[in-house]
């Protein structure tokens, strides 16, 4: 008997086989299924999904034997993966030296025929083999059993890989787990941080207002005092805004069916403003399944945003949804001033606004709800609006199937600009 070769790359090709993360792992139908298939095309009693580790060649699946590993220094396999471009073939072992005096030969199982074709990684490395055994020598293996053997084995690899990019999602998802939990912690002393000191200073004013305003009256003072008050207010509204972003794109995204109209509703009921307004729903009839949660959020900040910068005695709010194949495309219009045109993609980024109305304008608003519709796997845009009227034209998508597993990236529907609703 002769003993198998140690690759060159031995170090490197027991790290990629580490990598899979499969050694000693359990028994799994997908590789099962592999080794049956592979033993009725080549028309052999035993096959076997091979990985040869350092000192040992251990069985992912093993069809028609009952061992799960071997020592590597018999294994046939350690000898298949020095020539990872090549199926082994070894026709009858009792007329090969490498394996004439081999116990695997000698005793059980009577490895009389042996056809193994190496599992190469991404990278290069052959990790192990999709083998085929027989207990008598054969001459007539054909070349379409190679082929499919060599097929079946790119198949083996392939659940390997999607193995791997597994793992790999799950540590990638469980560290940005423990950063965004770390951030939250972060955001949430900070903002208590910052508060503490901006009320201070909002109650020192206050009673600088209301013991001293007399002695003040013929200053500037005054003046100066109702600044200080602006910019506190700022600062809040500005924490505030930071942490419903922070908050609402890290929270887990909950589906749900409800009555869209009920909701838009409530929406309108919620809305703290003195402000009357017309609203119009084209084609809300029946439910959808989504996260309530973000969707209200989306029109409460634009329905907001139509009533601060309204010029409009009565203002008037259209919304409109279409149900499309895999997303749903909505529509929202105003009779406001507008944004000229050179403002459309601005009006979303953070910290942006076009005019500040009150003291409280932060500009982060719409820069969160773009943020959120693009967590859910859609796009928004602001267009004129068609009839050439003044006011806003909002199109936004939202996917109907949001993916979170490892397996599945977080943004998996890849939706083109919303198109016209009609």
């Amino acid at each position: 008997m002769i003993k198998p070769q140690i690759p060159l790359n031995e170090r490197e090709r027991i790290l990629a086989l580490k990598s899979f993360n499969v050694l000693d792992t359990l028994v799994e139908e997908e590789y099962d299924a592999i080794t049956k298939i592979a033993a009725e095309i080549c028309n052999t009693p035993m096959a076997l999904v091979s990985l040869v580790d350092s000192d040992r060649q251990w069985f992912k699946s093993h069809y028609g034997i009952d061992a799960t590993e071997t020592p590597r220094d018999l294994a046939f396999c350690a000898h298949a993966i020095n020539t990872p471009e090549n199926i082994l073939i070894v026709e009858d072992s009792h007329k090969d030296d490498r394996f004439k005096d081999n116990p695997l030969v000698t005793g059980g199982p009577l490895v009389q025929f042996y056809a193994g074709a190496p599992l190469n990684t991404q990278e290069g490395f052959s990790i192990g083999t999709l083998c085929v055994i027989d207990t008598k020598p054969r001459k007539n293996f054909s070349q379409k059993q190679k082929e499919c053997l060599k097929a079946l084995a790119n198949q083996v690899m392939a659940q390997l890989e999607l193995r791997r990019h597994i793992l790999l999602q799950k540590l990638v998802n469980e560290e940005l787990n423990r950063k965004n939990d770390q951030l939250k912690h972060f955001s949430y002393r900070l903002a208590h941080d910052m508060k503490t000191p901006l009320h201070g200073i909002s109650s020192l004013v206050g009673f600088i207002k209301e013991d001293y305003l007399h002695l003040l009256k013929e200053t500037e003072i005054p003046e100066w005092l109702d600044t200080i008050d602006d910019r506190v207010s700022y600062m809040e509204a500005l924490i505030n805004g930071i942490m419903t972003h922070t908050n609402i794109l890290n929270n887990p995204i909950e589906f749900k069916t409800f009555q869209i109209v009920d909701e838009i509703n409530k929406i309108e009921d919620k809305i703290d403003s003195t402000t009357h307004f017309n609203l119009k729903l084209n084609n809300f009839e029946g439910q959808l399944n989504h996260s309530l949660e973000c969707i209200s959020f989306i029109f409460s900040e634009l329905i907001k945003n139509t009533l601060k910068f309204s010029n409009q005695s009565l203002p008037e709010i259209e919304i409109g949804i279409s149900d499309e194949n895999k997303h749903y495309e909505f529509s929202y219009i105003d009779n406001g001033p507008g944004i000229t045109e050179q403002m459309h993609k601005k009006v979303f980024v953070m910290f942006e606004t076009l005019k500040r109305t009150n003291v409280t304008d932060t500009g982060i608003g719409l820069a969160t709800v773009k943020a959120l519709v693009e967590k859910l796997g859609g796009v928004i845009t602001l267009n004129n609006r068609a009839d050439n009227q003044s006011g806003v034209d909002f199109r936004f998508t939202l996917a109907k199937e949001i993916y979170t597993t490892p397996l599945q990236m977080t943004q998996c529907v890849n939706l083109k600009a919303p198109h016209e609703l009609k």
